[in-house]
C-alpha cells in the first residue's frame, strides 16, 4: 500500500465518520456497537473500505430522516441485524475455524502414516 492510498484511506474514513457524528445519538451509539462486534467477528473484507459501514450509515440517515428510533431501523437484536449483513460473506471465524480443521486433518493423516 503506497503513501498515497493510505492517505486517502484516512480521508475517506474522516468522512465517513463525520457522516457518523451528524446522526442523532442514539443512531451514533448503535453504529459504534455494530461497528466494534463487525470488527470482532465482521467479513475479512471490513478491512478493505468503508463500503459496508457506509451502507449502514445510508440505512441509519434514511431512518433518521424518516423518524424512526434506531431499533425501528436495525430491530432489536443488533447483533442478529450484523450478522444478516454479514450472511454470504468469509469472516476471520471461518478463516480460524479452517485453519484448525487443516492442523488437524495434517495431524491424523501423520499419527496414520506411522501406524503402517
Amino acid at each position: 500500500m503506497s503513501i498515497r492510498d493510505m492517505i486517502e484511506g484516512r480521508k475517506e474514513w474522516k468522512a465517513h465518520m463525520a457522516r457518523v457524528k451528524s446522526l442523532p445519538q442514539d443512531y451514533q451509539f448503535v453504529y459504534k456497537e455494530l461497528q466494534k462486534y463487525l470488527f470482532k467477528v465482521g467479513p475479512v473484507e471490513l478491512g478493505e473500505g468503508t463500503e459496508l459501514l457506509s451502507g449502514i450509515v445510508d440505512l441509519f440517515e434514511e431512518g433518521a430522516a424518516s423518524g424512526k428510533g434506531v431499533l425501528e431501523v436495525t430491530g432489536n437484536d443488533v447483533a442478529a441485524f450484523c450478522d444478516e449483513l454479514i450472511k454470504d460473506s468469509q469472516t476471520y471465524e471461518d478463516l480460524y475455524q479452517e485453519a484448525v480443521d487443516q492442523k488437524v486433518a495434517k495431524a491424523m493423516n501423520q499419527a496414520t502414516d506411522k501406524l503402517k
